[in-house]
């Protein structure tokens, strides 16, 4: 199957708003990650991204705020800068019979290294697999609108990820990004 290989602002913009509907769970506090892991532990797919505070200097880079793992009905949203990178969540970062899918992986786990080293195992990166389908864009909104025939927003990107309290808008934007990957894959392996 190949698909289109781009797509414009202009026509993104006509296609319907795409969103997660399911529930979202944050964990922001030690006592809720096991339970957590011991239900993404149960999945074979997961979606799966990362926000960090944006830094509008040049060379400054903030740590991870949000590590986000979405199954079809739930994505869980954890707050790593409240909780730490713990061994629960990285069971399932290095547990190769998870496929964890996500958008340009490297530069995520690279930063999730930095809170704590872990040897990534089962990520695919959308980015290394849309090209065999004739997708040039790269992005995760074009790839998005090409393959799921909607429009991601991306009006909370720069968003504070650190702050005491996540906005509705900034939950449903985080679990979107990690559940579209997903959604992304699975229309891609049909």
């Amino acid at each position: 199957m190949i698909l289109q290989p781009t797509i414009s602002k202009e026509e993104i913009a006509e296609l319907p708003l795409l969103a997660f509907l399911g529930e979202i769970v944050v964990v922001d506090s030690p006592h809720g990650i096991d339970q957590a892991c011991d239900e993404l532990l149960t999945h074979r797919f997961l979606g799966f991204d990362t926000e960090s505070r944006p830094a509008f200097q040049k060379g400054v880079v903030n740590k991870i705020a949000l590590l986000q793992l979405s199954t079809d009905k739930k994505c869980f949203l954890f707050r790593l800068n409240r909780i730490r990178l713990d061994k629960a969540i990285l069971k399932i970062l290095e547990n190769n019979n998870i496929m964890k899918v996500g958008l340009s992986v490297a530069g995520d786990i690279r930063e999730l290294e930095t809170l704590r080293k872990f040897r990534s195992k089962g990520f695919v990166d959308l980015q290394k697999i849309v090209p065999e389908y004739g997708i040039t864009d790269l992005s995760l909104q074009k790839i998005a609108a090409i393959t799921l025939g909607s429009r991601i927003s991306k009006a909370q990107r720069l968003s504070n990820w650190e702050a005491v309290q996540l906005t509705d808008a900034q939950k449903i934007y985080a679990a979107t990004d990690a559940w579209a990957c997903l959604e992304i894959y699975r229309k891609l392996l049909r």
